[in-house]
């Protein structure tokens, strides 16, 4: 059904070829949501991470994964039980998808310092069909990361979200105080190889942009399990903002900046970017 493309497509201005695979990424990633939901998946798993950020409460980056968390650990739980009807749900818009497992390597070039084995880590492929009303060719292949932590941290908490397209759909995700609680245990804790992640600078600018307050007992939980926090100790406001702003001298802002730039439209926002920056940033920011 090229209609339900069309339609989704309207609230994109594609101006060329990148725009319309960005486009074409950022639809399929609804439609798989939409899939999901159908499948029963938020009855025992939610939304998170800048995907669910951009899509649910409007952030303005491009964001290529797709990142879930199992509400409470389950040994039975199968990702692979739920691909039938991503399939079919794609199929119906158009679309087609080939899963693939995936390893991520302890090599990567961005090293994840908490890179956790009980993390179901797949690739979906997404072409389009012949028929598709968008100008990629069918036997273009794109690319997007699909994980479920499957030892999810305590502490979290839930919301529940809806979308029109491409049929009525409900989505359980992670809310934005818990959202944050992830992004800035990322940014906290996440090691680096060869290339600092902007994307976790410029989501750190964006909630506080928002005022976004942080599910402190949350974050400790998500560094406990890291090895990050120590257990005996409570993580408070004035802890965390020492912590950030130790991480913001460690950071080389232009790579940084390098590395958020292809995701984003306006580069002139990273302007100001710098440790004096963040770190005036997270005085103002109450937490």
């Amino acid at each position: 059904m090229a209609s339900v493309i069309e339609s989704m497509l309207t609230k994109y201005n594609c101006k060329n070829i990148s725009d319309y695979r960005n486009a074409l990424k950022e639809i399929a990633q609804e439609v798989a949501l939409c899939g999901l939901s159908r499948g029963g998946f938020f009855e025992k798993a939610a939304f998170y991470g800048g995907t669910a950020l951009r899509i649910f409460y409007g952030l303005d980056r491009f964001s290529e994964d797709m990142d879930f968390s199992l509400i409470q650990v389950d040994e039975k739980f199968e990702l692979p039980h739920y691909f039938d009807i991503l399939e079919q749900e794609l199929q119906a818009v158009g679309l087609e998808m080939i899963v693939e497992s995936k390893i991520k390597s302890l090599d990567s070039q961005v090293q994840s310092a908490f890179l956790k084995g009980n993390t179901l880590k797949h690739l979906l492929k997404i072409m389009p069909t012949k028929h598709s009303p968008l100008p990629i060719p069918s036997n273009e292949i794109l690319k997007i990361k699909f994980e479920v932590d499957t030892n999810p941290p305590e502490l979290a908490t839930f919301e529940n979200k809806y979308r029109l397209l491409p049929s009525p759909f409900a989505v359980k995700l992670y809310d934005k105080p818990s959202l944050f609680a992830g992004k800035l245990h990322a940014l906290l804790c996440r090691g680096w190889k060869n290339r600092v992640k902007g994307r976790d600078f410029y989501d750190f600018v964006w909630y506080v942009s928002q005022n976004t307050s942080v599910n402190l007992p949350h974050l400790q939980r998500r560094m406990e399990q890291t090895g990050h926090w120590n257990s005996t100790e409570i993580l408070t406001t004035a802890k965390l903002k020492i912590l950030l702003k130790e991480r913001f001298h460690a950071v080389d802002f232009n790579e940084a900046k390098r590395d958020v730039q292809p995701f984003i439209a306006d580069s002139s926002k990273l302007a100001l970017w710098s440790t004096d920056f963040f770190c005036a940033l997270t005085d103002e920011w109450k937490g």
